[in-house]
């Protein structure tokens, strides 16, 4: 047994709340990281409830697997090839769902990430980390803006969730992680904390970016400003086997080891992990701004409604640094 795996939890809060949620007939939602994990539960809890769920994944094996997985229970599945770790791809990605999706997309969910991984920078420059779980969404978003606009417009509603983690606590936000300084970013020597920090700063920033992209809506698309909501959640601590990609990409430290152990012996099922985003993509109560997770901090348990962690300077300092780092001088267009 590997050092990370303890016994899988069972599932307790999951199916009660996605019986108690109204049908997602003539939605469609898109969905970044699916292949496994809380994004895999997502799509195919999204597509039961009559979606179509548009798979935003690297193209591989897996990605077309997890697709064929969801086609095999008589969903609606199609699969646009993403790879957060290359600007260019999101751009075609975007591209790309603008011809599939005339109609508009009613919920764009930014789930994908990938955590504790060496400092390495991508081949835009970036750390590999920033820029998979926030910038390439940042760019996604608003590539995807008209979509979202265009739903809101036709059927009174769009969503733009984000995927946090209870890591995000921690040092306020630091522009340097969110420039071009890609593989200088604090190394992976002894004691190894600086793949951690890189990672809390990443899930920060999906945090405040849902609280930036709210603000500058209400600022610069007034007439959307009531049509579009932007929410973010957290999973608690879940066995969903990203720990274990961490494992494989070197996270093999004492104190990565002791990391994981922390977060798996408190883990619930990947099922209850995806409570939250599942409230902030579906539940007709969720409002603008709204931030759903388990309560308290690292304990597993159903999803709830957290208070706002505002941090206003910082929210228009990601703002400006996430324009500048996918080369937009105007985020709406």
């Amino acid at each position: 047994m590997s050092f990370w795996k303890p016994i899988t939890p069972s599932t307790q809060h999951y199916p009660a709340y996605v019986a108690s949620l109204p049908k997602q007939e003539g939605k469609t939602i898109a969905i970044t990281g699916c292949t496994s994990g809380t994004g895999k539960v997502l799509a195919q809890t999204c597509g039961e409830l009559g979606a179509r769920v548009i798979m935003l994944n690297r193209p591989s094996q897996r990605a077309e697997k997890a697709k064929d997985e969801l086609l095999s229970l008589g969903l609606r599945a199609e699969l646009v090839p993403c790879d957060l770790q290359e600007y260019a791809s999101v751009r075609r990605a975007s591209a790309m769902l603008k011809e599939r999706c005339p109609e508009g997309i009613d919920v764009l969910c930014n789930n994908a990430g990938v955590m504790g991984i060496s400092d390495l920078a991508t081949g835009d420059g970036f750390d590999v980390q920033m820029q998979t779980n926030h910038l390439s969404h940042f760019l996604l978003t608003s590539g995807l803006w008209p979509l979202l606009e265009k739903a809101a417009q036709d059927r009174g509603e769009a969503r733009v969730v984000n995927h946090s983690s209870g890591a995000r606590r921690g040092p306020a936000l630091d522009a340097a992680y969110l420039r071009a300084n890609g593989g200088k970013l604090g190394g992976d020597g002894f004691p190894g904390i600086g793949r951690w920090r890189r990672y809390q700063q990443s899930k920060l920033a999906n945090l405040l970016f849902t609280y930036a992209l709210a603000d500058h809506i209400a600022a610069e698309r007034p007439d959307s400003a009531s049509k579009i909501k932007c929410l973010c959640a957290h999973p608690g601590p879940t066995d969903s086997g990203l720990q274990g990609k961490t494992s494989t990409a070197g996270g093999t430290r004492l104190l990565d080891r002791y990391i994981l152990w922390s977060t798996l012996r408190n883990a619930h099922s990947t099922e209850d992990g995806t409570h939250g985003i599942l409230m902030a993509a579906c539940d007709p109560k969720a409002q603008d701004r709204d931030f759903f997770g388990p309560a308290g901090r690292g304990k597993a348990g159903p999803a709830v409604l957290l208070p706002a962690e505002r941090d206003q300077t910082s929210e228009e300092m990601l703002w400006e640094e996430s324009l500048k780092a996918v080369g937009l001088s105007s985020f709406f267009g």
